[in-house]
Order: structure tokens, then sequence, then C-alpha cells
């Protein structure tokens, strides 16, 4: 990883963002902001959205973190 990519939510290398995905839907997951402007990933699943924290650039991808969209 080098410190000019990452303008999304994580600091990943976009082919291993790519692999990321909703471990409760198996969704793909994209860039998004909270309601206080904090980074996040959402979840695409049409019957079932959630979003997922973004902490220090590291996607918090676990379902008890998981909150509906």
């Amino acid at each position: 990883m080098s410190a000019d990519q990452g303008s999304g939510a994580t600091s990943l290398e976009p082919w291993a963002r790519a692999l990321l995905r909703c471990p409760v839907t198996g969704a793909e997951l994209v860039d998004g902001t909270d309601a206080d402007g904090r980074p996040v990933l959402v979840s695409q699943d049409p019957e079932r959205p959630l979003v997922y924290p973004v902490r220090d650039g590291i996607p918090v991808l676990l379902a008890d973190e998981a909150r509906p969209a």
C-alpha cells in the first residue's frame, strides 16, 4: 500500500478492496459515510442493506458490528 492510495473508506489496494463482501449477505460493499461523516462500507444487498464501520482505515466486517442502512 502506498500513502497516496485509499481515497475511499479503506486504504486497501484496489484488488484487495474488490474482494471484500458483506459477511452476512455476501453482497458487494461500497464506500460511504455515516451521519457523522465517518467512513463506512455499505452492503449493496437490496433486501438487507447493512453498514459496517471503518476504524483507522480498517473495515470491521463483523456481523455484530453491522447496522441497517
